[in-house]
């Protein structure tokens, strides 16, 4: 029997918020997104979560119970605004690992808990965002198994607003570098779009750069399929809906 074919996934998005239930409460109300899971395994790092899902992925938003983590940091650094993570899935986080490494990208974080491991690569060296790899045993299929999400997620799917998420956007100086950075540790091509822009195609989703005045890399936006155009913001991310074929 062969086996199964390698895939990488946009498959989840983590904001953080200084008031998890007030950024939780914009998000049930502004993209009718519904709560599926709190991880109890994020409390070690001194934070607590809320996950969503859109479609078969997933919006996560952390926020800091303790002085001194670095999600904390993160809020100080910027504000409250921009994104935190861009998590993938994928059949083989250890290679992707070692991929990171040779490139001279350091690890922040391996995580392994039950059938669920995931690395983490650290954001000074990827620029814009933290990258995660993970896998969960049994996840190859989208609605399967996601260890994050909890045992039951795909209860807590609604569809009635946002619907699906299709990209995420990175804004900074230099578009091409950043965007060539990140194709070299996804390991996929990069696509020149108009107007100095850049795409990277995953098996679901897309990661977007576009050109940014700011002095930093930043995780600015979000894209998902929706029922009806519209713009949100939550934790200081726009968020982007486009009536898309679901």
């Amino acid at each position: 029997m062969s086996s199964p074919s390698p895939f990488l996934r946009l498959r989840q998005i983590c904001l953080v918020a200084a008031d998890l239930a007030a950024e939780a409460a914009r998000v049930k109300s502004l993209l009718g997104l519904e709560e599926c899971h709190r991880d109890p395994n994020v409390g070690k790092y001194g934070l607590e979560n809320v996950l969503f899902p859109v479609g078969s992925s997933f919006i996560e938003i952390v926020s800091p119970t303790r002085p001194g983590t670095a999600a904390g940091r993160f809020l100080e650094r910027h504000g409250g605004r921009y994104g935190y993570m861009v998590i993938m899935d994928c059949d083989d986080p250890a290679r992707r690992q070692r991929r990171a490494e040779s490139l001279g990208v350091r690890i922040a974080n391996v995580i392994r808990h039950g059938d669920y491991f995931g690395v983490q690569l650290h954001p000074k060296d990827t620029g814009a965002a933290m990258i995660e790899f993970n896998s969960t045993a049994g996840g190859g299929n989208p609605m399967g198994p996601y260890s994050p999400a909890g045992p039951d997620w795909q209860r807590a799917i609604r569809s009635s607003v946002a619907q699906r998420l299709l990209a995420v956007e990175i804004e900074c100086l230099d578009a091409a570098a950043l965007a060539a950075k990140w194709g070299a540790i996804l390991e996929r091509p990069v696509q020149n779009l108009d107007g100095g822009s850049y795409r990277i195609a995953l098996d679901t989703g897309t990661i977007n750069f576009l050109p940014g005045a700011g002095p930093e890399a930043v995780f600015a936006g979000v894209e998902l399929a929706a029922a009806a155009p519209a713009t949100a913001n939550v934790c200081g991310v726009r968020f982007r809906l486009s009536a898309t074929a679901s």
